[in-house]
C-alpha cells in the first residue's frame, strides 16, 4: 500500500505549542510528501499567524471552527484531508526527526488500520513535565500500558499519537462525542468492526502534557470519569484492575487513620511504595528533583483518577 499521510492537529489556545510542533515537522527525515491540517477549535488566542510562518516549508491547511472539543475537531480534520492514512497528534507534542519514517516502515512491514505510539520527555521539558511523564508511563504506576510492549496485550492507541486509515475512519465515523476516553471508545469500535491496532514502539513523540499539578489532577480526574462509562458501554472490556487507583487512595486514607491510633504497618507499605517510585524515577531520569516530584505526580495521578472513577461510578452524568 502506498501511504499518503495527513497529519491532523487540533489546537485550542496554544499557539506556542503549535510553533514548536510545526518546527519539528519541518525537520522530518522523510522524503515522501505529507500534508498537515491545523484545526483551530474556537480559540480566542489564535494560532493562524504562527501557522503562516511554515507555509513555505510544509503543505499546510488551516481551519478555524466553532469550539466543539478535540474529538469533533479531529473528525473535521479527517473529513477535509486528502491523504489515505491519518496521523493524529496533540498540539503539545514535539515529533522526532525519524517519526514519519518509523511509521511508514512499521506499516509496510505489518499493516494495520490503526496504530498508536508511545510518548517520552524531551530534555528541554521542565522537571515537573518529566515527573508527569514518568508517572504516566512507569510500570510502577500504570503498568506500562502506554507504550511498554511487553506489558500489554491488545494495544489501545491514545489520541496524542494515533494513526487511522481512511477506511477505518469511514467505517467507524471517527471519534465519538465523549469528552474523555474518546480514543479508547474509538479503539473498541475499531475492534468491533474487525480492524486491528498495533503499537509502533519507535514512533514515539515528546509529550509535554500538563504544566502544573492542578492541571494534571484535572486531566487524570477526567480519565477516571471516562472509565465507568466505557465499562458500561463495552461490558466485556471491564476489568477489576480499573478499581485499583480508587482502592489505593481509600487504603491510604485508612492507613493514615490507623497510624493515628498507633498502627503503622499499612502506612509503611505506602512509604516503601513511594520510595520505590523515587528510586526508579531517579534511575530513569538521573535527577533528584525529578525523582522527588515523581512521588507527588504519582500520588496526584492516583488521586485524580481514583476520585474521578468513583464519582462517575456512583454519580454518573449523561454524556
Amino acid at each position: 500500500m502506498k501511504f499518503a499521510f495527513s497529519i491532523i492537529i487540533p489546537v485550542y489556545n496554544r499557539p506556542q505549542e503549535i510553533d514548536e510542533l510545526l518546527a519539528s515537522l519541518t525537520k522530518q527525515d522523510f522524503s515522501t510528501h505529507f500534508e498537515v491540517l491545523i484545526i483551530e477549535d474556537g480559540s480566542t488566542d489564535s494560532s493562524e499567524e504562527i501557522v503562516s510562518k511554515y507555509e513555505s516549508q510544509l503543505d499546510l491547511k488551516y481551519f478555524f471552527k466553532e469550539n466543539s472539543g478535540a474529538g469533533a475537531s479531529r473528525n473535521f480534520g479527517m473529513q477535509n484531508a486528502s491523504g489515505n492514512y491519518f496521523i493524529i497528534l496533540d498540539s503539545d507534542v514535539i515529533v522526532p526527526e525519524q517519526y514519519l519514517l518509523e511509521v511508514q516502515n512499521a506499516l509496510e512491514n505489518n499493516f494495520t488500520d490503526a496504530f498508536g505510539g508511545p510518548d517520552a520527555a524531551h530534555k528541554s521539558f521542565t522537571s515537573l513535565q518529566k515527573a508527569i511523564n514518568y508517572s504516566m508511563t512507569s510500570v510502577l504506576t500504570t503498568g506500562g500500558i502506554r507504550g511498554k510492549k511487553q506489558t500489554v496485550g491488545k494495544f489501545q492507541p491514545r489520541s496524542f499519537n494515533l494513526g487511522l486509515s481512511i477506511k477505518a475512519f469511514e467505517k467507524t465515523e471517527g471519534f465519538s462525542k465523549m469528552k474523555n476516553g474518546e480514543d479508547i471508545d474509538l479503539t473498541f469500535r475499531l475492534w468491533e468492526n474487525g480492524f486491528e491496532t498495533q503499537l509502533i514502539e519507535k514512533a514515539f513523540v515528546y509529550h509535554k502534557r500538563r504544566s502544573t499539578i492542578r492541571q494534571f489532577y484535572k486531566q487524570t480526574f477526567g480519565f477516571g470519569t471516562a472509565r465507568p462509562i466505557l465499562n458500561k458501554k463495552y461490558p466485556a472490556t471491564a476489568k477489576p484492575t480499573y478499581w485499583f487507583p480508587s482502592l489505593f487512595i481509600l487504603g491510604l486514607d485508612v492507613s493514615v487513620i490507623l497510624a493515628i491510633f498507633g498502627y503503622y504497618q499499612l502506612l509503611f507499605f505506602y512509604g516503601f511504595y513511594f520510595l520505590a517510585i523515587f528510586l526508579d524515577s531517579l534511575f530513569q531520569n538521573k535527577n533528584l528533583y525529578v525523582a522527588f516530584l515523581s512521588m507527588i505526580t504519582s500520588l496526584t495521578q492516583f488521586l485524580g483518577y481514583g476520585l474521578g472513577f468513583l464519582e462517575s461510578k456512583f454519580y454518573p452524568k449523561k454524556i
